[in-house]
């Protein structure tokens, strides 16, 4: 998908004119998943060692449709329950893909899939200290945002709701906050997106990114899903650009009779 006028954007020392992540699992097979990220136009595509083993027959056909997709990989630690788990299995991915950036994930409870909030600012400092760049997966709360910055992150990625809930935005005022708290950090929405809306939204808050997987994997149609995220991202970021209007708790006709422009009183008369 033409991408073009999306606006350029740096983050991880990558220069990417697409806001949009897109995740490889759950896809119907291997076709759609190629097709569906194509139509998407992201350049960050995120991977995990631990649903694919690299070293196994099985595995080796999704591993080389991701390679010839030839965008940025974004391997992630899904699936980790400690900082141990964690570290280890980037250090596997740093090998593997040749890359040091990491989604750092760090489940902390098996029902919602929030991340242990210590565990993952634990992680997060020995991965830094190793020379990753950091992607943490976190919640909106802003205490956490501020350990993680301290721990040497560059970049923040708050859920939005419960990672494959589809339910977006549960908390606008909370991510709203981080904005403004971290003007200079990029910020992408993971997990919770569901629907485009729902990332038109988290764009017009002013968040750099969105970064999703079942919206589109378990979409009826996942290549048009792709094609649909692809326009609502790039919307919400006009949108934010653009600057809104103020919201009015009273009703304003958009051909006032009172106050009527000069121009327009010329043509009647």
């Amino acid at each position: 998908m033409n991408t073009s006028t999306d606006t350029t954007w740096q983050i991880g020392g990558a220069t990417l004119h697409s806001r949009l992540l897109i995740g490889s699992a759950l896809y119907p097979s291997p076709a759609i998943m190629t097709q569906a990220i194509r139509a998407s136009g992201a350049q960050i595509v995120t991977v995990s060692l631990r649903r694919q083993g690299v070293h196994k027959e099985a595995g080796e056909g999704f591993w080389n449709l991701i390679r010839d997709l030839d965008l940025h990989l974004l391997p992630n630690t899904a699936g980790c329950h400690t900082p141990r788990e964690a570290i280890t299995l980037a250090h596997m991915a740093r090998e593997v893909f040749g890359t040091h950036w990491i989604k750092l994930e760090v489940i902390g409870d098996p029902y919602t899939l929030q991340p242990d909030p210590y565990a993952t600012v634990e992680a997060a400092k020995e991965l830094v200290k190793a020379g990753f760049e950091v992607f943490p997966y976190t919640t909106d709360d802003l205490v956490v945002a501020h350990r993680l910055i301290d721990a040497g992150c560059r970049i923040l990625m708050p859920w939005g709701a419960p990672i494959g809930s589809g339910k977006g935005l549960v908390n606008p005022y909370a991510l709203a906050t981080l904005r403004k708290a971290f003007p200079d950090i990029p910020l992408i929405v993971d997990a919770g997106i569901g629907t485009p809306s729902h990332a038109v939204q988290a764009m017009e808050i002013g968040y750099d990114g969105i970064l999703l997987n079942s919206a589109v994997a378990l979409a009826q149609d996942p290549i048009t899903m792709a094609k649909a995220f692809a326009l609502s991202v790039l919307a919400g970021r006009k949108g934010y650009e653009a600057g809104t209007m103020q919201e009015r708790n009273f009703a304003s006709p958009s051909t006032p009779t009172i106050g009527t422009p000069f121009w327009h009183q010329e043509v009647e008369a």
